[in-house]
């Protein structure tokens, strides 16, 4: 190092003051190496900061449970959530702002390269309205209604004015929010139609307040998935955790009783009476 470090003038030698704080400064070098590599080793102990988005449509309370059990688990993972818009999402993981997403995607889909996408658990959407609603199930009578849908950007919207495009009809566009619960109140209200998550309409005991429209060949089944740049080191385990415990939330509910399907519009806990023999 080109300096003293030793005091020779006594036996044996030992540190002078330079040799000791270049001791000091070795022992502080050789901790942070060792955190640097705990930081990059799948096999060692979750810890330090773990930046999750989440979608709008999966952004609710249910998901408190994966959270709260990931937190228990890892006691030294701090998490930082963020809700917004999936193009939103997969811009800040590009630009290192999140180490992962969970979004839907339509059925098929995956995220754009070089994002990995892993689907975990799929999810089923219903066009909704209100209980004393007359919007019939049918393209159409759907063309003419007012709608409550998410902002542009959304997968999902896309998907449904995609699929009354090809019908020959677009939907008329009454309320752009994010808020699911506000869509919900919109649609129980009269004020609009809307399209909701089946699990949530169940969750939130609304099925005597709404009414399930089936049109022909309308079967939104998205697909729930987590999105990441590449690995995450000593963070694998937690997202790893996380993504057990969505999939198990969603499994649960898949397993609920389902909401009613009708080719028109019924009431969301009822079946269309059977015509009498």
């Amino acid at each position: 190092m080109g300096a003293e470090l030793l005091d020779r003038s006594v036996k044996p030698p030992r540190l002078n003051s330079l040799g000791s704080r270049v001791l000091e400064q070795a022992r502080d070098l050789l901790q942070r190496t060792e955190a640097l590599q705990s930081v990059t080793s799948s096999d060692a102990e979750p810890h330090g900061l773990l930046r999750i988005g989440l979608s709008h449509p999966l952004a609710e309370g249910t998901l408190i449970g994966p959270i709260l059990a990931l937190t228990e688990k890892y006691p030294r993972v701090r998490l930082r959530l963020l809700s917004e818009l999936t193009s939103e999402l997969f811009r800040r993981l590009l630009a290192g702002e999140l180490d992962v997403a969970v979004v839907l995607l339509p059925e098929g889909k995956t995220a754009p390269p070089p994002l990995l996408t892993n689907v975990i658990a799929s999810d089923r959407m219903e066009i909704v309205q209100c209980a004393a609603g007359d919007v019939d199930g049918d393209w159409k009578s759907l063309g003419r209604a007012p709608w409550v849908l998410n902002p542009p950007g959304c997968p999902l919207r896309a998907s449904l004015i995609d699929r009354m495009e090809r019908d020959g009809f677009t939907p008329m566009i009454a309320a752009e929010v994010h808020n699911m619960h506000l869509q919900l109140a919109f649609v129980q209200s009269g004020y609009g139609v809307g399209l909701l998550p089946a699990r949530f309409i169940v969750r939130n005991h609304s099925v005597d307040s709404v009414k399930i429209l089936r049109p022909p060949s309308f079967d939104l089944h998205p697909s729930v998935a987590i999105v990441r740049v590449g690995q995450l080191g000593a963070l694998e385990k937690a997202v790893a955790l996380l993504e057990k415990g969505i999939r198990q939330l969603f499994e649960a509910a898949n397993t609920r009783k389902p909401v009613t399907r009708s080719r028109r519009s019924v009431p969301a806990n009822r079946r269309p009476a059977r015509p009498p023999k």
